[in-house]
């Protein structure tokens, strides 16, 4: 089985060695950060499980590297870790979408627990998603187009493109309006209509070429069939 990977931005290096060491020692593979900048680089080039993010960093805020995550990849897990007391930090980057917190100080133990727990609810990550195959035609992520067998070219909103890749991503499941407003959007659903969701189905729907693709399940959400 192949290693998973897990990225480690913080900038306390004995703290830093200490995570890296646990995580190796029980077979995962590590990269690391000492600042925010890079570590929000090193999150965004792809190939990772879970990130372990600190909050407070150098020249990059960890809540920042937490909303440039969420808007680029919004399912990639992460665990934020924070300082005794600093439940603030904790409830915002719960807010932001992170999947779990760990607080400083804290053994090996439980850190190892909280990786394996997120790990265990999250799905192995896809290769990243580029393309995508339709009964209709095709559709090419990276440049925001649906090309049709008919001849047909349509042109994907980045807000579009972001929905599709998310049910890419999830497509062995239902998504709920719930979850792409929280994942996609990076809202919480009592503070936006639900209906911005359903109006973009639909304009995905149509620019698919129909509603094979795109599948409401009534009541439950939504589920891109391929």
């Amino acid at each position: 089985m192949t290693a998973r990977v897990i990225l480690v931005i913080e900038d306390d290096l004995s703290i830093r060695r200490g995570m890296v060491a646990a995580l190796r020692h029980s077979a995962y593979e590590v990269r690391e950060a000492g600042d925010g900048a890079t570590g929000s680089e090193l999150a965004l080039a792809g190939g990772l499980d879970l990130v372990l993010l600190d909050l407070v960093l150098p020249l990059r805020d960890g809540l920042d590297v937490l909303r440039r995550i969420r808007r680029e990849d919004p399912v990639l897990p992460v665990i934020v870790v924070t300082a005794c007391g600093a439940e603030d930090e904790r409830v915002r980057g719960l807010e932001l979408g992170a999947d779990d917190y760990v607080v400083k100080p804290f053994s090996a133990r439980e850190l190892l627990a909280r990786v394996e727990a997120v790990l265990r609810r999250s799905p192995d990550r896809p290769q990243a998603i580029r393309r995508l195959q339709l009964a209709a035609g095709e559709v090419d992520l990276d440049r925001g187009e649906v090309r049709l067998l008919d001849g047909g070219c349509e042109e994907l909103s980045k807000l579009e493109v972001d929905v599709l890749r998310y049910l890419a991503k999830s497509r062995d499941r239902i998504v709920s309006r719930d979850e792409l407003l929280a994942r996609v959007w990076q809202q919480k659903p009592h503070l936006i209509a639900t209906r911005s969701v359903d109006m973009t189905i639909a304009r995905l729907r149509k620019k698919l070429g129909g509603a094979e693709a795109l599948v409401t399940i009534r009541g439950k959400g939504y589920r891109l069939d391929l």
